[in-house]
């Protein structure tokens, strides 16, 4: 009998990525959506679909047990269902926090937690530290996060941890790239236009993860002996914001680009605007306060040691083979 997963945020680039690889694996897959989730890649039979309001408790309440009913309960859960943009700052710890803390507190009182529930954090919860120094974050460190969105992420982690004996897992990537993946699409079509942003002037130390790995990592924790545990994920490299688009430049086949480097404070009053406009046309905007922060931070380094001892993390996808198939992936669906 196979074993069956729940991945909330399954119509999101990582959770859509993790419900084909969980079906790949063999396991019996659902995919936690909301009522108003865009459903495209999620079509195949043997996908089954369950709408969850983590908003409302007793809404969820509801669902969960109907579920409970013909189905007990799921064997593992992994929850990548969050906010990563939006208009209103107070809406990522209502969403990545509340909406977490909702789930997890009806999972208990229905008698359904999992053997082992993972939860997708962010590299982001440490925030700006070691910038002197430049060396990897580490699980030693204070988190210090600068950012609404990573502070959010960091409430929902403290939380789950404060749970007694709750047998959970946290994956803290670094800039997850890939197939659908949009915020790195737009560098891509900024590329193709000739042009490439990076901001500030001082050294940017960079770590990126392809979804396929991070998948790779999320599955080990699954299939191995270990609980309550963090670990950060990325490809074990360190970049430069030049390396990133000199790859896509490549692939792009784009005989020349203009390298720009926009100074900090412009940026930051770009994005004071960008917020300001955003909350008077309801649509949150891709550069804002936060994304100012998370683009102004110098120091992106993290320690994977543990990922690679204790689960035997190994990346398949180092920068130039993870660009060279998300470029062909967007070419093939005329994105690009």
């Amino acid at each position: 009998m196979s074993k069956s997963i729940l991945v909330t945020g399954a119509s999101g680039f990582i959770g859509n990525f993790i419900v084909k690889e969980a079906l790949r694996k063999g396991y019996d897959v659902w995919a936690g959506v909301r009522a108003t989730s865009n459903l495209e890649g999620l079509q195949a039979n043997n996908i089954n679909l369950i709408e969850l309001d983590f908003a409302h408790p007793a809404t969820l309440k509801v669902q969960l047990a109907d579920f409970k009913e013909t189905n007990t309960k799921w064997d593992y859960i992994i929850h990548t269902a969050g906010l990563t943009k939006c208009n209103d700052k107070k809406d990522f710890d209502k969403v990545n926090y509340v909406g977490t803390k909702n789930f997890i507190e009806v999972l208990t009182k229905l008698n359904m937690i999992p053997k082992k529930f993972i939860y997708l954090s962010s590299l982001s919860v440490f925030g700006p530290i070691h910038e002197k120094k430049m060396v990897p974050i580490s699980e030693d460190d204070t988190p210090k996060p600068n950012t609404a969105y990573g502070l959010s992420k960091l409430h929902a982690e403290e939380y789950i941890k404060e749970i007694p004996d709750f047998p959970y897992l946290i994956y803290r990537p670094t800039g997850v790239y890939g197939p659908r993946e949009k915020d790195y699409f737009m560098m891509a079509q900024s590329i193709q236009k000739h042009i490439d942003f990076a901001a500030g002037f001082r050294k940017q130390l960079l770590t990126f993860v392809y979804v396929a790995d991070l998948a790779q990592a999320i599955f080990l924790g699954i299939e191995k002996d270990v609980c309550r545990k963090s670990y950060f994920v990325s490809d074990g490299k360190v970049y430069t914001s030049r390396d990133f688009s000199d790859l896509i430049q490549k692939e792009l086949r784009i005989p020349f680009v203009i390298h720009v480097k926009c100074p900090l404070i412009v940026l930051k009053v770009i994005s004071l605007c960008a917020d300001f406009f955003a909350s008077y046309s309801g649509k949150s905007s891709t550069l804002n306060a936060d994304k100012y922060k998370i683009m102004k931070q110098r120091n992106w380094q993290c320690d994977i040691t543990p990922l690679i001892e204790e689960l035997g993390y190994m990346p398949q996808y180092q920068l130039d083979k993870g660009v060279k198939q998300t470029i062909a992936w967007y070419k093939k669906e005329g994105w690009l």
